[in-house]
């Protein structure tokens, strides 16, 4: 056993990372991790931490691997923003954090799992951290994780070395999901493929039947968007279920929350009324709370997106004839009946339509007008047969 262990398909990646790890010649005070969603960035972070602090270079048993892996090392600060953006008090913690001396282990190490939140505006959040990668403190190590190099700012960038992961293989991660979470083997082959390799997407599959409920619906809609109502429809289902799902998965820890904060102010949960102070307190707990949903709903609906753009994606293999495993064998019917119905251009125009709605939304367009502008692009013959 070893740190590395659950960075599944990263053989180049380890290799660099522990060479580092064993000679510090080849460290240096800034890392950026990029790779797709699911390959593994802030696992490969958090392993490269652990082999640092480790005075076995990675053992995974010690008290030091086991402390950093899961974010509880004294030394080893892991930020993972639920928001929409970085705020600049929270970079400003940062660095100051960063300037100090390592207090337990051989190294001080800032993790920053969404460094692509780090906006590019003036006074914003990265500004407040080049100081830091300029002026390095001795035995501070960053460790930067974004999807791309293009969703990092040039001038952090260019501050950092960067370690790009890939892609794991399907087999891969099914063999994670049956050693570390003991799915059973044709699970672990599905959730891996359906998921596309995303490995936290492929853990979700496997364990929650409703998502996978829910993946079966969205795949669906691609064989029921018939006509213009057909697609506003469609548009209006999936921003309901990233709204109920999100608020599903977020109302009992906001309560939490809230009754947490009511018990540190001292305040009387049950009153009608609460003094000034604590009603500022709960407004500002409220407006974090909102902005954690938002992102939380906008990304039920790049998850949805996804899996919606396999079924076209499988539809063009089929249509190429191209020697290549669907997505979604187990809904070969659909693929079939849109392979037959649209030419590979219209499949890569419905492709491209998605992806754009995923660009839209991402730019703060409101997700139903977004879906609804996607879903229109995405209607198909009436005589579809399925």
């Amino acid at each position: 056993m070893t740190v590395w262990d659950d960075l599944v398909g990263q053989g180049p990646t380890i290799e660099t990372l522990s060479r580092a790890v064993s000679d510090e010649s080849a460290m240096t005070h800034a890392w950026l991790f990029t790779g797709p969603p699911g390959s593994g960035r802030s696992t490969a972070a958090r392993a490269f931490a652990a082999a640092l602090q480790c005075p076995d270079g990675g053992c995974g048993q010690c008290r030091e691997c086991r402390t950093a892996l899961d974010g509880s090392h004294a030394d080893v600060k892991v930020v993972a923003t639920e928001g929409l953006s970085i705020k600049v008090a929270e970079a400003r913690a940062l660095v100051q954090e960063a300037a100090l001396r390592p207090s337990v282990g051989r190294w001080r190490i800032i993790i920053i799992e969404d460094a692509d939140r780090l906006t590019a505006y003036t006074d914003a959040p990265a500004d407040a951290l080049l100081k830091a990668l300029e002026e390095p403190t001795p035995r501070t190590v960053w460790m930067l994780c974004a999807p791309s190099l293009e969703d990092v700012i040039v001038t952090i960038r260019s501050r950092s070395r960067h370690v790009r992961l890939r892609t794991p293989p399907v087999e891969a991660v099914a063999d994670l999901l049956q050693r570390r979470d003991g799915v059973d083997p044709a699970m672990a082959l599905y959730a891996a493929r359906a998921a596309q390799s995303h490995i936290g997407l492929a853990r979700r599959l496997a364990r929650d039947e409703q998502a996978r409920i829910r993946r079966r619906d969205v795949i669906a809609m691609a064989t029921k968007i018939l006509g213009v109502g057909d697609a506003i429809g469609a548009a209006a289902d999936l921003a309901q279920i990233a709204d109920e799902e999100s608020t599903a998965s977020s109302a009992e820890r906001d309560a939490a929350e809230r009754s947490r904060l009511m018990e540190t102010l001292g305040a009387d949960p049950t009153a009608r009324t609460q003094p000034p102070h604590i009603r500022a307190q709960v407004a500002a707990l409220e407006r974090e709370q909102k902005t954690r949903a938002t992102r939380a709903a906008r990304d039920v609906v790049d998850r949805a997106l996804v899996d919606l753009t396999s079924i076209y994606r499988d539809a063009l293999v089929l249509r190429l004839r191209s020697d290549v495993d669907l997505v979604n064998p187990d809904a070969v019917d659909k693929v079939r009946a849109l392979a037959g119905v649209f030419t590979p251009e219209q499949l890569l125009e419905a492709m491209d339509a998605i992806n754009e709605a995923r660009d839209r939304i991402n730019a703060n367009v409101p997700p139903l007008l977004a879906l609804e502008a996607m879903a229109l692009q995405l209607r198909v013959p009436r005589d579809l047969g399925v």
